[in-house]
């Protein structure tokens, strides 16, 4: 990861819509592709290097180190032995269900497939 030139015109603007749109806020910290799954995978527990690969299909060990390191950084993971969820992390469980929630709603009202349910989503 590069070192973000916290004086950039970048950085201000991000701060601004920061303040302004919480949504943003969130989907820095944990938007994109693979934080969510990660996120996911964790609360059901602390889990190691190894299971958190085997349990995210398609992720590439460049992106799972990536993300894990971000997440650490932003203080939603720890690493022990085990990577398991912070306080903060553990306080996102609201809002992963009700992104689960969400996704499961839309699919069927577009018609898109989804193997998941709610059933087995950990609360």
């Amino acid at each position: 990861m590069t070192k973000v030139k916290e004086s950039s015109t970048i950085q201000a603007n991000k701060e601004i819509v920061f303040r302004e749109c919480p949504v943003t806020y969130v989907t820095d910290r944990i938007g994109g592709r693979w934080k969510p799954s990660i996120l996911f995978n964790l609360l059901t527990g602390s889990k190691r290097y190894s299971e958190l690969k085997n349990n995210i299909p398609g992720i590439t060990e460049k992106m799972l180190i990536q993300h894990l390191k971000e997440l650490e950084t932003d203080k939603l993971i720890m690493k022990d032995v085990m990577y398991s969820l912070t306080a903060s992390g553990e306080s996102l469980r609201p809002v992963l269900h009700a992104m689960a929630e969400w996704v499961i709603e839309d699919s069927k009202n577009n018609s898109r497939d989804i193997s998941k349910s709610l059933d087995n989503f950990p609360i």
